[in-house]
């Protein structure tokens, strides 16, 4: 893992997910989406907006 942390940390339940940047911001302020896939590290980084998707219960998921 990178020693800065990422901006936005999201736990999803699914190794394959979407980010389009939008959340708190109105969507068409945000990037366009990009699907992104977990592997074994158990998340991956959107590449546009740097949020980090950690997988429940994966080896990333430091609360479980």
């Amino acid at each position: 893992m990178s020693t800065i942390p990422p901006p936005e940390t999201i736990k999803v339940k699914e190794l394959r997910v979407a980010c389009d940047g939008g959340g708190d911001i109105a969507p068409a302020l945000g990037h366009p989406r990009v699907y992104l896939h977990i592997d074994d590290n158990g998340y991956v980084e959107c590449g546009y907006c740097d949020r980090r998707f950690v997988l429940e219960g994966g080896p990333a998921d430091t609360d479980s």
